[in-house]
C-alpha cells in the first residue's frame, strides 16, 4: 500500500523580470491521509529528469542547512586572525566541536530531538535552571516542576548513562 502518491513535471516559464522562458521541474505529493498537496518548484537549466533534479536540488538545499548551522551554532565564520595559521586552527577546532555535537545527537540525544539544531538543543537542554546537589552516593539535578523540556533532559542523560565508553 502507497501512503502517498508523488508526480514529477516540468514546464517552460518567464517571469515578468526575466529577458527569456526557463525550466521548471516540479514535484507534487499528496499524502493519503491528508487533505493537502505538498509542491516543489526548481528553476533550472540542467537537462536531467524532473524526478532526478528534485532529490539533487533537495540534497544541495541540505548541504546549505548545515553550513548555515556551521556557521551561527558553531561561528565557523569567526577568522578574526591576521594570521592563516591561526585562522585555519581556529576552524579546526570548530570542525571538530561540530563533529563531537553529531556523535551527541546520535548517540545520546532523544529521539523527538536528534534532527533539531545546535541552538535549540542549547535552549532545551543547557540553558535551563537547575540546582545541583551533591550526596554521599548520588548527583542529583533539582529543577522547577514546569520545566517545559525535563523529560528531554532525563532521556538524554538516561542515554549518555547507557554509552559504553572505552578509554584506553
Amino acid at each position: 500500500k502507497v501512503d502517498y502518491a508523488v508526480v514529477y513535471g516540468e514546464f517552460m516559464y518567464k517571469a515578468k523580470s526575466w529577458p527569456y522562458e526557463r525550466r521548471v521541474v516540479c514535484k507534487v505529493e499528496k499524502p493519503e491521509n491528508q487533505m493537502v498537496y505538498m509542491y516543489t518548484f526548481v528553476v533550472t537549466n540542467m537537462d536531467s529528469s524532473p524526478g532526478y533534479l528534485i532529490k539533487f536540488y533537495c540534497k544541495r538545499g541540505l548541504m546549505e542547512n548545515f553550513i548555515k548551522e556551521s556557521k551561527s551554532g558553531f561561528d565557523f565564520a569567526s577568522v578574526s586572525s591576521h594570521t592563516r595559521i591561526v585562522n585555519a586552527n581556529r576552524l579546526q577546532v570548530h570542525a571538530l566541536a561540530y563533529n563531537i555535537f553529531n556523535w551527541f545527537r546520535r548517540l545520546a540525544l532523544s529521539a523527538n530531538m536528534r534532527k533539531q539544531r545546535i541552538d535549540t538543543v542549547r535552549l532545551k537542554l543547557l540553558k535551563i535552571a537547575a540546582k545541583v546537589v551533591h550526596s554521599a552516593r548520588y548527583i542529583t539535578f533539582k529543577r522547577c516542576s514546569s520545566c517545559p523540556y525535563k523529560n528531554e533532559f532525563y532521556e538524554t542523560l538516561s542515554n549518555i548513562g547507557k554509552l559504553n565508553v572505552q578509554l584506553e
